[in-house]
């Protein structure tokens, strides 16, 4: 016989993933929305805006996922399936966070990626959950937003598998690295 605690636990964390997984309200899918900003490394002097711009500036699906610690659904966002060539930045401050060139299929649904394009720009933080064993979060540095979580799973070189939520990121395709005011990143993708 199943004991009540077992079952309201088990009841609690079933709620808990029912939310996590809930589609984003009408209107709210995509993650068009995100600062643009021409001048190269404009983010190191960035300065993160009030909660009600911020609310202004995001999707609520991008709000929820980067201040409020959401997460998006799997297999159903904007970068999980991406193969083109670039990078990602943070949504909210533009700064450069992870590369194309080292993105793989992790077949769990989000964009996955085996290390970070600027480790400066990423913080780790350890986060316990009831019922849910210890993870490691992952923050932009500047904009203090949520990204996601890496795992000790990840593939060759670094064992690592940095799983982020496309809601918290944008794409900027190489072609796109310069006149977006990342053009130092172009030599990356040069053969």
């Amino acid at each position: 016989m199943i004991r009540p605690a077992v079952k309201s636990a088990a009841l609690l964390l079933l709620v808990f993933i029912v939310w996590l997984a809930a589609p984003a309200p009408a209107g709210a899918e995509g993650t068009d929305k995100h600062v643009k900003n021409s001048s190269p490394g404009y983010w190191k002097s960035f300065k993160k805006p009030d909660d009600a711009t911020l609310r202004k500036m995001l999707t609520p699906v991008q709000y929820k996922v980067t201040q409020k610690e959401g997460t998006e659904p799997p297999f159903d966002n904007e970068y999980d399936a991406n193969k083109r060539e670039g990078i990602y930045v943070d949504i909210v401050s533009g700064e450069p966070l992870f590369s194309s060139l080292d993105k793989f299929d992790s077949h769990t649904g989000w964009p996955s990626f085996t290390k970070p394009l600027e480790p400066g720009n990423i913080v780790e933080r350890e986060e316990r959950h009831f019922l849910i064993e210890k993870r490691v979060e992952v923050r932009s540095k500047h904009a203090d937003s949520h990204l996601g979580h890496v795992f000790p799973d990840g593939p060759p070189p670094t064992g690592l598998r940095y799983c982020m939520n496309s809601a918290a990121l944008r794409f900027i395709p190489k072609e796109d690295l310069q006149k977006e005011g990342y053009g130092e990143y172009l030599k990356l993708f040069r053969k």
